[in-house]
C-alpha cells in the first residue's frame, strides 16, 4: 500500500526539528491511505500528488468531501478515529507525523502556529465546498469548482487537474455524464479549451476566468 522512503525531522514545517518526527511515504495511484474508522494516530502533509478523502454512502455512492494538494495537510481529527477515508488520486509524496508529536504537551509553538495556519485553510476549502454543493445548477457546481482549482493552482496558465472526471462528478454531487456535458457546455461557450480528454493529468486552460467566477457565483481572490 505504501513505500516507506526515510524518516527525518527536517520537515519545512517547523524550525526546531527535533520537535517533529516526520516520515516520507509514497503511495500509488488508488492506494488508501487511511480508512474509515480506523484511529487517527497520524497527521499527513501532501508534498507532490493529491488525495482526496471520501465517504460511501448508504446506497453504495462515494461522495467525496475533499482534494488535497500539494502543500495542504490533512488527517486531523477532533475524535480518535478517521471519519473518512484517504486516497491518492496519482502516484503522491506524503510526509507523515504521530499525532501527538504535533498536537502533544510541550510541542514547539512554531510547529502549532504553521499547522493552525494549514487546519484553517483546510476549512476554508471545506466551506467553499459546503458552498459549492449549495449552487442550484451543473453549471454554477463545474464553474464553482474550476474556480477554486484555479485559485488554489494559482492561475497557471494551462491548469493540470489529477482528478478524472468520475472523481469531480463525486465530488460535486452529479453524475459523470452531467460532469461532461456541462464541460461541453463551457467549451461551447469559449471558458475554456480541454487538452486529454478524460485521463488524469488532462491541461485545462481558462480563457474567461471572470466571466467563469460570475458563473460560480464566486469572488475571485486573486
Amino acid at each position: 500500500m505504501f513505500e516507506f522512503v526515510n524518516g527525518h525531522p527536517n520537515d519545512r514545517l517547523t524550525r526546531r526539528p527535533k520537535k517533529a518526527f516526520w516520515s516520507e511515504f509514497k503511495y500509488q495511484g488508488g492506494a488508501e491511505i487511511f480508512g474509515e474508522a480506523e484511529p487517527a494516530d497520524y497527521v499527513y502533509r501532501i508534498m507532490s500528488g493529491a488525495v482526496r478523502t471520501f465517504e460511501l454512502l448508504a446506497d453504495g455512492r462515494r461522495q467525496i468531501a475533499a482534494f488535497h494538494l500539494p502543500g495542504d495537510i490533512f488527517g486531523i481529527e477532533t475524535g480518535d478515529a478517521y471519519r473518512l477515508t484517504a486516497e491518492a488520486v496519482v502516484h503522491t509524496t506524503v510526509w507523515i507525523a504521530k499525532r501527538n508529536s504535533i498536537f502533544g504537551e510541550g510541542v514547539d509553538e512554531d510547529i502549532s502556529g504553521t499547522v493552525l495556519k494549514l487546519i484553517t485553510r483546510n476549512l476554508h476549502h471545506a466551506e467553499n465546498h459546503h458552498m459549492l454543493l449549495g449552487r442550484q445548477t451543473a453549471l454554477e457546481r463545474v464553474a464553482a469548482f474550476l474556480t477554486e482549482m484555479d485559485e488554489r493552482l494559482q492561475s497557471p496558465n494551462a491548469m493540470i487537474l489529477p482528478m478524472t472526471r468520475r472523481d469531480i462528478a463525486d465530488y460535486l454531487g452529479l453524475s459523470i455524464e452531467t460532469v461532461s456535458r456541462t464541460f461541453s457546455v463551457l467549451q461551447g461557450m469559449g471558458l475554456l479549451s480541454v487538452q486529454g480528454g478524460e485521463r488524469p493529468g488532462r491541461k485545462i486552460v481558462l480563457h474567461r476566468r471572470s466571466k467563469l467566477a460570475q458563473l460560480a457565483l464566486l469572488r475571485l481572490t486573486s
